[in-house]
C-alpha cells in the first residue's frame, strides 16, 4: 500500500504545541471520516509523524482523543462566529450576517458537520465528560440575545421569542445541505451544495428568519 503523502510529512521537531496541533489536525479528519470506532491511532501517528505512544501520553486514549478534537471544533467555531464583531452591527444586519456566516462557515468545514453527527450517534456520550463544551458554546445563545433584545428595543423584531430556538433554527439550515448531500443527491438527483443551491438557500433561509422575527 503507498504511503498517503500530507503536510504534515516535515521533519518533527521539539515543539509540543506544533504536534498536538498536528495531530487534532489530523485526527480531526480520521475521525470525520471514519467515526469513533472506525478511526485508527495507528493511521493518525502514522500521519503526523510521531508515535502511538506520544498521542496517547498527550490524549490518554483514543476516546481522550477524540473528546479532544470535538472541542477543537467548537472552539474554532465559536471563535470564528466571534471574529464577526455583531454586537457592533445593527440587529438586522446582524442576524443577516450570522446566518450567513453560519451557512458558509459550515459549507468550508464539513468535518466539524460530521463530527456532530457522530457524537450524536453516541447520544452526546463525550461531549457528556467535556469540561469545556457548555462553558464554549453558551456564548452563542448570549450573542443571539444580545442582537434579539437589541431588535426588540429598536423595533425592529417582535417580542416573545427565545433566542434558543433563534440558535436552534439557524443550526438546522446551516447543517442539512452539507450532512444530507449524498442522500438528497440520490433520492433528487440535485446537488445541494451547488453554488447556484447554496446562494437559494443562504438567501432563503435570510428571509425566513427575518420574516420570523420581524413585527
Amino acid at each position: 500500500m503507498a504511503t498517503r503523502k500530507t503536510s504534515y510529512d516535515a521533519p518533527r521537531t521539539n515543539d509540543p504545541a506544533r504536534t498536538m496541533s498536528d495531530i487534532i489536525a489530523v485526527a480531526t479528519r480520521e475521525f470525520a471520516e471514519k467515526g469513533l470506532s472506525g478511526a485508527r491511532i495507528d493511521e493518525i501517528a502514522a500521519l503526523t509523524q510521531t508515535s502511538k505512544r506520544m498521542i496517547y501520553y498527550y490524549y490518554g486514549s483514543k476516546e481522550g482523543l477524540y473528546l479532544a478534537v470535538l472541542e477543537d471544533a467548537y472552539a474554532r467555531t465559536r471563535s470564528a462566529e466571534s471574529g464577526l464583531h455583531l454586537d457592533d452591527a445593527e440587529p438586522v444586519e446582524a442576524l443577516k450576517k450570522l446566518v450567513s456566516f453560519s451557512i458558509d462557515y459550515k459549507l468550508a468545514h464539513p468535518d466539524f458537520v460530521r463530527l456532530v453527527m457522530t457524537e450524536n450517534i453516541h447520544n452526546a456520550e463525550y461531549l457528556k465528560k467535556s469540561k469545556t463544551a457548555v462553558h464554549m458554546n453558551t456564548p452563542a445563545i448570549d450573542l443571539l440575545k444580545r442582537i434579539y433584545d437589541r431588535g426588540v428595543a429598536s423595533g425592529d423584531f417582535r417580542a416573545g421569542i427565545d433566542p434558543f430556538d433563534l440558535h436552534m433554527t439557524i443550526s438546522a439550515l446551516s447543517l442539512y445541505n452539507v450532512s444530507n448531500r449524498p442522500s438528497i443527491a440520490v433520492i433528487f438527483n440535485r446537488d445541494i451544495m451547488d453554488k447556484k443551491e447554496v446562494d437559494r438557500l443562504r438567501k432563503n433561509s435570510i428571509d425566513m428568519l427575518l420574516r420570523f422575527v420581524k413585527k
